[in-house]
């Protein structure tokens, strides 16, 4: 037998060629300068904000060029698989509108875009490579590699494949099959070329020239049998889907750029022009005095999640991100930042500090722009994947919604900036749905701000005088009657003056109105939030406490 049937015999017989899958997955057809870029997350946890990052850098150049943005899901290493992964990469993908042109749900002629569907094509390639004697198998075991290892660090020698330590790297066709035959589990590696110059020049879109030591090691491609099935390592993987898919830019994480070296040996093994790479700066955080990369496990904002599970609109959070990799745009007002492209060449090589105080500021800018209509169907469709009783009320009172929404608007046309996520609408504006308000019933309540009996005697005045209806002006007026009527100042100035003589101004008065309408001593123009309510409303919030007064003067 010719060795090119012994190999091929330890592939799969109906392998396709490599010709028939370059015939398969033709160029694409777009303009000379487009882009073709990918987002390729593992489905081994939660999407990280640098994921978002990245994506978001990913999918701005393919469409700023009139290219193809694909999400390739990257899932060859099952043992570190989490279930439901994939899922959330799309529910986040589609909240912050990074929904890909192929791959995540969306079909394309380059697919199937989820690696594991893809095993007969990496296979088609690794065959070619221990063909061309480009590749061979390896059976050193686990304890193997560790003895090597331990002779490495005892002779103080790099770690790694190489040399002596490439066991398998000398062993003949006959000699592979007879242990193959034999039932030994293996691995293919990479042979790596000999006469290597010891440094190779690349150029990076983000940081321009880089100089590195050549990959020295016979690294593994194909990794052994797992449940009857042979996965190839990512290495290996996203070499001969790039090529495939034809992506002409690259963008990812920083910590790539060892691996720059061998991915460009495997570019020229298999015969593939290689991509651009735009290597980014990993996403900051300041901690103390220093700096250090942000942490899923330290920082909760480092979910992609977090941000959907609050409700921070997707457009806030792409300003933000899009400010981070370019400076120039963080500034902006919303629709000028989204509107102008980002450049990679001015990314930086200094990972940008993530500061959710800013985020929180852009955020609530970006909310405070909305119409209340526009605000109203942005929060419905966040309520609706995360508070399904709010989604409920702003359904039944959409007409509620809209008054909370246009408080402090109308007049001045100055919006309030209440809410930085819509998760702080129950917060900001609960209170004018009946269904979301909880009445306040106790006199000696901490946030009504004064004794129980002084409350009482209020309260008791109030429910039997109140004017609900005329203009502003009177209905102001009547809480500076009412603070006369029981030994408080008309104002703050004339308290001022002599705060001896009065339990206190107007102020502490409407605190008590405002705390039973509103469950707070913060809230927005109280007149407005009475017109929204109405009278009867109004009267009934006041109600348990009126009773409450009551009850204590029978008693007394």
């Amino acid at each position: 037998m010719q060795d090119r049937d012994v190999i091929d015999s330890w592939f799969p017989a109906d392998l396709r060629s490599c010709e028939v899958w370059e015939e398969h997955f033709a160029p694409r057809r777009l303009p000379p300068d487009a882009h073709v870029t990918r987002f390729a997350p593992s489905p081994t946890g939660s999407v990280h904000l640098g994921g978002l990052y990245v994506a978001l850098l990913a999918q701005e150049a393919a469409r700023r060029s009139g290219g193809t943005y694909v999400v390739r899901i990257e899932d060859t290493d099952k043992r570190r698989e989490v279930a439901g992964a994939a899922e959330e990469f799309a529910r986040v993908f589609g909240y912050f509108g990074l929904d890909p042109d192929e791959g995540s749900g969306r079909a394309g002629a380059w697919g199937p875009y989820v690696q594991s569907d893809r095993e007969g094509i990496y296979l088609s390639y690794v065959r070619e490579l221990v063909r061309t004697r480009q590749a061979y198998p390896c059976f050193c075991s686990p304890e193997v590699l560790a003895e090597n290892a331990a002779g490495q660090q005892q002779s103080r020698s790099p770690l790694g494949y190489y040399g002596k330590w490439a066991r398998c790297r000398g062993l003949s066709v006959e000699r592979a099959q007879e242990r193959i035959a034999a039932g030994e589990e293996f691995t293919v590696r990479f042979r790596c070329p000999v006469g290597l110059p010891g440094r190779v020049r690349f150029r990076d879109r983000v940081r321009g020239a880089l100089t590195m030591l050549d990959n020295g090691n016979d690294v593994v491609i194909l990794k052994s049998a797992e449940q009857g099935r042979r996965l190839p390592t990512y290495h290996f993987a996203h070499v001969v889907d790039d090529h495939l898919m034809r992506v002409t830019l690259v963008i990812r994480g920083e910590e790539w750029i060892s691996s720059l070296p061998v991915h460009h040996q495997l570019h020229r093994a298999l015969g593939f022009t290689p991509p651009q790479y735009a290597h980014i700066a990993p996403l900051m955080k300041v901690e103390g005095s220093s700096r250090r990369k942000l942490s899923k496990r330290k920082d909760p904002e480092s979910a992609a999640a977090f941000y959907l599970t609050a409700g921070y609109p997707a457009q806030a959070v792409r300003h933000y991100l899009r400010g981070l990799a370019n400076s120039r745009l963080a500034d902006l007002p919303a629709d000028r930042a989204l509107a102008e492209p980002v450049r990679l060449e001015e990314a930086g090589t200094a990972g940008p500090m993530v500061d959710l105080g800013k985020l929180r500021s852009v955020s609530r800018d970006y909310i405070a722009s909305l119409s209340p209509d526009e605000a109203l169907r942005a929060l419905s469709a966040w309520a609706g994947g995360n508070d399904p009783g709010l989604a409920r009320v702003l359904r039944a009172r959409p007409d509620l919604a809209v008054q909370a929404l246009e408080i402090g608007r109308s007049g001045t046309g100055t919006p309030r900036k209440d809410l930085a996520c819509w998760s702080e609408f129950r917060r900001a504006y609960g209170f004018f749905f009946p269904e979301l308000h909880t009445p306040v019933g106790a006199l000696d309540d901490a946030r009504l701000g004064l004794p129980a009996r002084q409350v009482a005697e209020l309260v008791t005045d109030l429910a039997g005088s109140y004017r609900h209806a005329g203009p502003a002006e009177d209905w102001y007026a009547q809480w500076r009657d009412l603070a006369q009527r029981h030994g408080f100042a008309p104002d703050v100035r004339t308290y001022r003056a002599d705060p001896q003589a009065y339990h206190g101004s107007v102020r502490e008065v409407v605190n008590v109105l405002r705390v039973c309408v509103t469950g707070t001593d913060r809230s927005p123009d109280l007149f407005q939030v009475t017109r929204a309510l109405g009278e009867a409303e109004l009267l009934g919030r006041l109600r348990p406490l009126a009773d409450a007064a009551a009850a204590e003067h029978a008693i007394a």
